[in-house]
């Protein structure tokens, strides 16, 4: 049902009159009438009835008036939070993968819901694959995501990306021997070509990022183990069952280990905020965006120098850096 013809339907019953109605609205009288007219054929039921020179609204007319008060309010609700007057209000849901939770999504999240209660955060986690699925779908509302620079991904075109920064990547590898923490080189790298290596289950952009690594080395990669819990890949490599590529933010000392960054060999996984076109019009989705982004600046690399709006606007209620 059209809003105009709602609001039209309570100041009728407010005013009483069709030409009380006319006056205040600054429409003619016989406009008002034909509202009210395709109302009825909206409604499906008579609204009005005629008492003399008048109308007065039938008990379904009153009915749908006292809707017709909720409705406008909630529309008008609507439209002041999507014009960014008010508290922002709104639940967004957020899907990321497991490496950034800790040192980005909770600290973010923490921060956003201590200066903006009405924001409440779902969170899910899946890797890429899953995560732009459930964006497509709309499933979800914003998504941390990822891609290798040197295995560049093609993302939807019904999605907006907003990069945020990145981080290098390691050669996790037993301790002993020749294994060190200093920079890989192609000729280091070498000799890994008889290891046994560890990649994740999903067998796609990480197998391709690990090929086109050692095919620099001069050899191809002999991928033994698939596990996707980077805990259980640092056990296996200490274990001395294996190397496998470990992003910085994933690495943690442990005893048997040896993380050696790889640099240009590597290159680097790339962070994006993702959601679709339209979402990143709404305040809640951008709020979120800028604390990710705020947390991420002291976090990863490369960070974008400007937070992650729609069309580059500051956002009302814009948070304070973190501290530190």
């Amino acid at each position: 049902m059209d809003l105009t013809r709602l609001r039209l339907l309570v100041e009728l019953e407010r005013l009483g009159t069709m030409a009380a109605v006319a006056e205040t609205t600054g429409m003619g009288t016989s406009a008002v009438s034909k509202h009210f007219a395709v109302l009825e054929r909206e409604a499906g039921t008579q609204l009005l009835v005629p008492d003399g020179r008048r109308v007065r609204l039938t008990p379904a007319g009153h009915r749908l008036a006292r809707h017709a008060v909720d409705i406008l309010a909630r529309a008008d609700t609507a439209r002041a939070e999507l014009a960014g007057e008010g508290a922002p209000v709104g639940q967004v849901d957020l899907v990321s993968f497991i490496s950034v939770a800790g040192p980005i999504v909770l600290p973010a999240v923490r921060r956003l819901q201590s200066d903006h209660p009405g924001i409440d955060v779902r969170l899910i986690e899946h890797e890429p694959d899953e995560a732009l699925e459930l964006l497509q779908s709309g499933t979800v509302d914003l998504g941390l995501v990822y891609d290798y620079s040197l295995v560049p991904r093609r993302f939807p075109g019904t999605l907006t990306l907003r990069p945020i920064g990145t981080e290098p990547l390691l050669l996790s590898q037993p301790s002993g021997g020749a294994a060190t923490s200093r920079i890989m080189t192609r000729r280091r790298l070498s000799g890994a070509a008889e290891s046994s290596w560890i990649a994740n289950s999903r067998g796609s952009d990480e197998d391709e990022l690990v090929r086109r690594m050692c095919a620099g080395a001069g050899f191809a990669p002999r991928i033994r183990h698939r596990i996707d819990n980077l805990e259980v890949v640092e056990q296996l490599v200490a274990a001395g069952m294996g190397v496998g590529v470990m992003p910085k933010l994933a690495a943690a000392a442990r005893r048997g280990v040896v993380h050696s960054p790889l640099g240009d060999l590597g290159g680097t996984r790339r962070i994006s905020l993702a959601s679709s076109t339209g979402g990143w019009s709404w305040r809640p989705i951008t709020l979120l965006a800028r604390y990710l982004w705020e947390q991420a600046r002291g976090v990863l690399d490369d960070t974008a120098p400007t937070p992650p709006v729609s069309g580059g606007a500051e956002v009302a209620g814009d948070p304070e850096p973190p501290p530190g």
